[in-house]
């Protein structure tokens, strides 16, 4: 979007979201957060709509037709496939360092959740680059994000071949996106090695 931002990293896995300065401008501790002026606003999606309507981005859609798709597809991946990726990440991978073992049962039902959700967007995505439009959208970030750490928690989306052809064209074509890819992946190692811990 070309928006000069100040990003300020957290460590989760240290509490630094549970200062009270951080739970003021979040109440469920979590990141990521953003402040303009005195806009603050939490939950990644609507951070991103945000930006890109500071911006004028295409992000958004270039006609009210893609916008509403767009929205449809951001509202979708937060009810029907984001929270399930997260639940596997907290049960395969959270649970991990809070030394608990995972509740298989959780595990099942988010795989199962997010295969259903993969053999819509896979079938969407059959004859499709982007999943709105001609080009990259906050749709297609905001259905991705899950996809950062997929080969750590296991999730079976290798079963799902345009699903994963999508995926890799957002790496091999959006510098941005795998630039961010790469640094949560040195993040979580760094966790996970400070840990002790291997996956």
């Amino acid at each position: 979007m070309n928006i000069a931002i100040e990003r300020v990293s957290i460590d989760l896995f240290k509490g630094e979201s549970h200062t009270p300065a951080f739970l003021e401008m979040n109440p469920h501790g979590l990141s990521p957060v953003m402040v303009d002026g005195d806009v603050v606003l939490y939950e990644a999606s609507a951070i991103n709509i945000y930006l890109a309507e500071k911006a004028a981005s295409d992000l958004l859609g270039s006609s009210p037709h893609e916008r509403y798709q767009i929205l449809q597809w951001m509202f979708w991946s937060g009810e029907q496939w984001r929270i399930f990726a997260t639940l596997t990440f907290d049960e395969r991978i959270g649970k991990r360092f809070m030394g608990q073992p995972e509740d298989e049962s959780i595990v099942g039902l988010a795989f199962a959740r997010l295969r259903a959700g993969a053999a819509v967007l896979d079938a969407h995505l059959a004859e499709r680059q982007f999943v709105v439009g001609n080009h990259l959208t906050l749709a297609d970030i905001d259905i991705a994000a899950p996809f950062s750490q997929s080969a750590r928690t296991g999730v079976p989306f290798s079963e799902f071949p345009n699903l994963v052809a999508w995926q890799q064209r957002l790496l091999d074509t959006v510098p941005a996106w795998a630039e961010t890819k790469r640094e949560v992946d040195e993040r979580i190692d760094g966790a996970l090695a400070g840990a002790g811990m291997e996956l």
